[in-house]
């Protein structure tokens, strides 16, 4: 009976060996992380800027930091001038370069430049260069003549003025031109000693044929017929060659 009973067991548990091993396993479940968003940073400059005031030996660059980290730069922002376009590009030989305060919005000044010279301007912060290569600046000419006007006779209508040229340049000056603009209606009826040139900021005049060389400190005049209604002031005049 024992025997028997022994044979019963071992068949049963064969059966059950043989129903695990035919049960498949349940999967684990799947821990893959989820993917982090791609970074889109907006479709504007990480730093802007621009040349406000330039004099003979100096610019004044304005910048705006639009964008912070990691699309953008924290301040300060470091402004570099090259004296090429070829050496901007590849960061070579600067020739000025100058450092703005913790403002995001700002202006620094780069002196020591050279008179009437081009320079490429670029951006760095953060230790990084900025990618971006921005218009060249051009510093002011040393003037090489001035201009000074003088009311003469005024009337209801109108005025006579004469403006004196002079060369202040330590060569000879051949060809001057001088420049301003009118607070007014005023309109030039008559010019002597100066030709009136095409001009599409104000009044530009040129030197006639006789009149265009003055020699060191040398001066010569033209003068004009003015219309106008209305009272007319000070005259600010440029003069270049």
């Amino acid at each position: 009976m024992s025997h028997r009973f022994s044979v019963l067991l071992a068949g049963a548990a064969l059966t059950l060996a043989g129903v695990a091993a035919a049960t498949p396993a349940t999967a684990a479940p799947s821990l893959d992380p989820t993917p982090a968003p791609t970074l889109t940073c907006p479709p504007a400059l990480p730093i802007s800027g621009r040349a406000t005031a330039v004099t003979t030996t100096s610019v004044t660059i304005s910048y705006s930091m639009i964008l912070t980290p990691p699309c953008g730069y924290n301040p300060p922002v470091t402004v570099t001038l090259f004296a090429s376009q070829a050496d901007a590009q590849q960061w070579l030989n600067p020739v000025a370069e100058a450092v703005s305060g913790p403002e995001r919005n700002g202006q620094v000044t780069l002196d020591g430049l050279a008179p009437g010279t081009e320079y490429w301007l670029r951006f760095s912060a953060d230790g990084k260069h900025d990618p971006y290569l921005f218009p060249s600046v051009r510093t002011a000419a040393v003037p090489v003549c001035a201009a000074t006007a003088q009311i003469g006779s005024t009337w209801s209508g109108g005025f006579v003025a004469t403006v004196t040229v002079r060369n202040v340049a330590a060569e000879a000056l051949t060809g001057w031109r001088v420049s301003w603009r009118w607070a007014g209606d005023e309109r030039i009826q008559t010019m002597w000693n100066a030709v009136p040139l095409d001009s599409t900021t104000g009044v530009t005049v040129g030197n006639a044929s006789y009149n265009a060389t003055l020699p060191p400190g040398g001066s010569t005049t033209f003068g004009m017929l003015v219309a106008t209604s209305t009272p007319t002031g000070d005259l600010t005049l440029t003069c270049d060659r």
